[in-house]
């Protein structure tokens, strides 16, 4: 049984806490605008001790990570938790978090992407919660433009039973890697949903729970309690499964081993559908190298079920937020989409 969070309102605290990767002093200005700008929407904002520093590659020890999180999804004033960003080391705290404390308390709201879904998909594969697969905390207020991540905090405010929708983007961002381009300058191209059948514009709908994540991160899990798609699916026949899935810096080799240990794992047995973000990792750079597309191909040749790519998913913005748990319709046709998530 998935369990929703209290819609959130103006006036509710929101903790900020960073269980990966901290925000070093060159990173404090954009921060302090981040948090500016959920004060400026009415909310109340409270700053755990794991988050204005980077050592080794995290906010804090594991233990300090750990503990800090578990404070704020306990505390009964805090309404929801917002990581600032993502990083590589949130499988560290796995372990020393009480998912199953988590189960028998009323949930709250976790949002966040990347390195983020490594708990998120557990919190709500093991405790029930639904959890908000978007952007992070740092990524709400940088691109006031993106009709996508600007309703964000919709998705955080939408009633139990109610619907949250979504559609398509028109444009998506693409890093523009010419001799002349500064560090970090993006193109813009037209954003085109796909699936991987022979005719990649044939209408496709499904529906199903929404799970998934980050594939450089979650099929870290796999084989763990952490990580039981499988059962998962189980628990969710009646309504069945949408997984969802998008790849932030694999290689098209490593993406090719990763999903074939997600599907030797069984997690893609037994879905309605699976949704891939748009790639923004390194692609081949000729013919005759494995290309993304043909790991895709490859990896999901014979399932059964629709299989839609180019989302607005991941790392590649403009993105969508997925809630975990929620019971979603997929309607696609002719490069476009629309995404209805219900909380119920």
């Amino acid at each position: 049984m998935i369990r929703y969070p209290k819609p959130l309102r103006p006036g509710d605290t929101i903790a900020i806490t960073a269980p990966s990767s901290g925000i070093t002093t060159n990173g404090h200005a954009r921060l302090d605008m981040a948090i500016h700008h959920l004060r400026e929407l009415g909310y109340q904002v409270v700053e755990g001790n794991c988050l204005r520093k980077n050592f080794k590659g995290a906010s804090a020890s594991a233990e300090e990570r750990a503990t800090e999180l578990m404070r704020f999804l306990t505390d009964v004033d805090v309404a929801a938790v917002l990581p600032p960003c993502g990083g590589d080391l949130a499988i560290e705290t796995l372990p020393l978090l009480d998912f199953e404390a988590l189960s028998k308390l009323p949930p709250k709201w976790m949002l966040g992407f990347s390195d983020i879904s490594t708990i998120l998909l557990p919190l709500t594969l093991l405790s029930g919660w639904a959890s908000a697969h978007g952007t992070v905390l740092l990524g709400l207020f940088s691109t006031p433009a993106d009709p996508l991540t600007s309703t964000t905090m919709q998705a955080l405010e939408t009633e139990r039973g109610a619907m949250f929708d979504q559609s398509s983007s028109s444009r998506h961002r693409v890093p523009d890697y010419s001799v002349q381009a500064r560090a970090g300058a993006f193109n813009f191209e037209p954003t085109r949903w796909k699936t991987l059948g022979e005719n990649p514009d044939v209408e496709v709908r499904m529906r199903g729970r929404l799970i998934g994540g980050c594939l450089d991160r979650i099929p870290r899990l796999t084989g763990t309690k952490y990580g039981n798609i499988s059962a998962f699916v189980n628990r969710n026949q009646s309504d069945g499964v949408i997984l969802y899935l998008e790849n932030g810096g694999l290689r098209p080799a490593e993406l090719a081993i990763t999903l074939m240990g997600l599907r030797l794992n069984g997690w893609f047995d037994s879905l309605n559908g699976i949704l891939i973000g748009r790639n923004s990792a390194v692609d081949a750079a000729s013919d005759d190298e494995l290309s993304y597309l043909d790991v895709l191909r490859s990896s999901f040749r014979d399932t059964p079920y629709p299989i839609l790519v180019d989302t607005d998913i991941g790392h590649m913005l403009p993105q969508m937020t997925l809630i975990n748990g929620a019971l979603a319709e997929v309607n696609a046709k002719n490069g476009s989409g629309t995404i209805s998530q219900q909380f119920i």
